[in-house]
């Protein structure tokens, strides 16, 4: 059951881009099969905490999926993947750009086979350009990409984010968005197509607002001076008097000032965007008073106020509140080998197919005779495919 119940894909990436992407795409319906060399697989099972056979980050990544091992570095195993696009007609790959054409298995060659095929090639810099045979990780696309250079404090160093944002943000879900549009196209006029996704054309792509204003006048955007990064009192980070952290973000008049009539201070309303050491001074008054009190203390005081001030959270704190509950986004369920496991939920939210978790991860080539079985082969064919270890 699903959304995308009906479509097939083939998922021969590896690591945190394309299993995300893929993933995005199971939760929904789309029957996902990992293709999975035997000598390894995908790096991910072993990358972090294990607890009995396959890593956290795995298990997370991979639910509502199946796993085959093959052989793509010989004939019998291109053979099998050739037979396999009949069926599964969507592709997605993360290997280094011209990989798959060495193996004999990149988009002209399987365009011939299956002229509808959709396939997807996610990387770090893109196909093509000076860069492409270039390796990387996050930190290097966004990097390069512009974001890095933005993030921080005014006078302090680029700070990496806590989260992914080239992995997640500029490939995994570019590369879902793009799958699917290229689905809809098929649906409409039978063709397939080649989509090439790059993790920092992606990033890049976040900078719109950014790159609009600097097109426009010209005035570089400066680390923790732009106006939703640390420029003004009413959209900032502000310590308590316990070491913990509110987030104000009264970027609206009517907001801002509520919170002032709140703190008392109707007098700072004007000052809202006001520049230069005036600003400055809004923001020490600002951070003096939350000093005053503790976290829970300004929770409390700003529980019935309009006004946009939170608490930043623990980690732990986060997957335990209401709201992150009440959306389901802390799931549970039991995992044949691993036991129960809890995971961050679908972000989704379908009237027509609520989100479940239908399947656990899949244990490394699970489904492999499941696989050759159901596109037609026969148990003769099956045990010479073992025999020349095109298959395991």
């Amino acid at each position: 059951m699903g959304l995308l119940k009906g479509q097939k894909m083939l998922d021969l990436s590896r690591l945190l881009p394309g299993a995300y992407c893929s993933l995005l795409l199971a939760d929904l319906g789309m029957e996902v099969l990992k293709v999975e060399d035997p000598e390894q697989g995908d790096y991910m099972r072993m990358l972090g905490p294990v607890r009995k056979k396959d890593s956290a980050s795995f298990l997370a990544l991979n639910r509502n999926k199946k796993s085959m091992k093959l052989n793509l570095k010989i004939k019998e195993g291109k053979e099998i993947f050739y037979k396999l696009i009949q069926s599964y007609d969507i592709v997605l790959e993360s290997f280094r750009p011209g990989v798959m054409d060495r193996l004999g298995i990149g988009y002209q060659e399987l365009k011939k086979r299956n002229s509808s095929v959709i396939f997807c090639s996610l990387s770090g810099y893109g196909q093509d350009g000076p860069y492409r045979e270039r390796s990387g990780h996050d930190a290097n696309y966004i990097g390069l990409g512009g974001a890095l250079e933005i993030t921080g404090q005014k006078n302090g160093g680029p700070i990496i984010p806590g989260v992914q944002i080239a992995d997640i943000g500029g490939g995994g879900m570019m590369g879902a968005i793009a799958i699917l549009a290229a689905a809809i196209h098929r649906e409409k006029t039978g063709e397939g197509q080649f989509l090439d996704i790059s993790m920092m054309d992606g990033v890049v792509s976040w900078l719109s607002m950014h790159a609009a204003k600097y097109f426009m006048d010209g005035e570089l955007p400066k680390r923790g001076e732009m106006h939703l990064a640390g420029r003004y009192a009413c959209y900032h980070v502000y310590a308590t008097k316990d070491g913990r952290y509110m987030s104000l973000g009264a970027m609206e008049l009517k907001f801002w000032k509520n919170f002032c009539e709140a703190i008392g201070r109707s007098d700072l309303t004007y000052k809202q965007y006001i520049e230069g050491e005036e600003q400055l001074r809004v923001i020490e008054e600002v951070q003096k008073l939350f000093k005053t009190k503790t976290q829970k203390e300004w929770v409390d005081f700003f529980k019935n106020t309009d006004a946009c001030c939170e608490p930043i959270l623990t980690f732990e704190e986060v997957f335990q509140h209401p709201q992150v509950l009440h959306r389901q986004m802390v799931m549970e369920y039991e995992h044949p080998v691993e036991g129960k496991i809890r995971q961050v939920g679908n972000p989704i939210k379908s009237s027509q197919y609520p989100f479940e978790i239908r399947t656990p991860s899949p244990a490394w080539g699970e489904h492999t005779m499941e696989v050759l079985k159901a596109i037609g082969y026969s148990e003769e064919e099956i045990q010479h495919f073992k025999e020349v270890k095109a298959i395991e």
